[in-house]
């Protein structure tokens, strides 16, 4: 990491971090980790922060929860919370779906986001993604209702999984038709800009919980 990210964890963490225990032992209070009532959005995967920024400063109405496990996205994300004067921002370190099923109610999350998350390509490690029906089930139980669950790949094959997978759960709904059009909103993220310049699609799919 360079200076500036270990400054930033240094005395940024205190302030914006929570720390995602891999047994939680109480809920979490959203109006004590941002000093404020609003609705809740949790991005799962932020990377290197850029996009929930981005999304957060044009959103000043809504709180944003971004989980990443890699450091140093943590520190940019700290970073540019500190930059850009982000108050609706906090940062979580762990393993986010120990989050969501130790530390969140339900029907607390007014959307979850899921962008361009591991497509474990290999068969044998289809298992390890984020976007299976266990996992879909517990993310939309936290969600209230009329909340969104929205996805992006560039990953065909695991973009038709997640398009199969989150229409087959029953306290949802789909948005568009199929895939969604690229809502305008979400920034493209690096892993975006990456999947073009390798001429692959990308695909959003924005489900609504009933």
């Amino acid at each position: 990491m360079s200076a500036r990210h270990v400054d930033a964890l240094d005395h940024l963490w205190p302030v914006y971090g929570l720390l995602i225990p891999e047994q939680p032992g109480t809920l979490l209070d959203p109006a004590a980790l941002f000093g404020r009532r609003a609705p809740l959005v949790l991005e799962i995967g932020s990377g290197m922060g850029d996009t929930t920024a981005e999304m957060a400063a044009a959103d000043p109405g809504r709180d944003y929860l971004a989980v990443e496990v890699h450091t140093p996205g943590i520190a940019n994300l700290l970073t540019l919370i500190e930059e850009q004067g982000l108050t609706n921002v906090r940062v979580g370190s762990g393993d986010a779906m120990d989050l969501v099923r130790g530390m969140l109610p339900a029907d607390s999350l007014d959307a979850v986001h899921v962008f361009f998350p591991d497509p474990w390509p290999k068969s044998k490690h289809h298992k390890r993604r984020l976007i299976q029906p266990a996992h879909v089930a517990l993310l939309r139980s936290r969600l209230t209702p009329g909340a969104t669950l929205h996805c992006a790949t560039d990953w065909a094959e695991y973009a038709e999984a997640m398009l199969a997978t989150l229409s087959a759960d029953p306290g949802l709904v789909n948005t568009a038709d199929g895939f969604a059009p690229r809502p305008t909103h979400r920034p493209v993220t690096k892993f975006e800009r990456r999947g073009v310049r390798a001429h692959r699609s990308i695909y959003d799919l924005v489900f609504r919980r009933r």
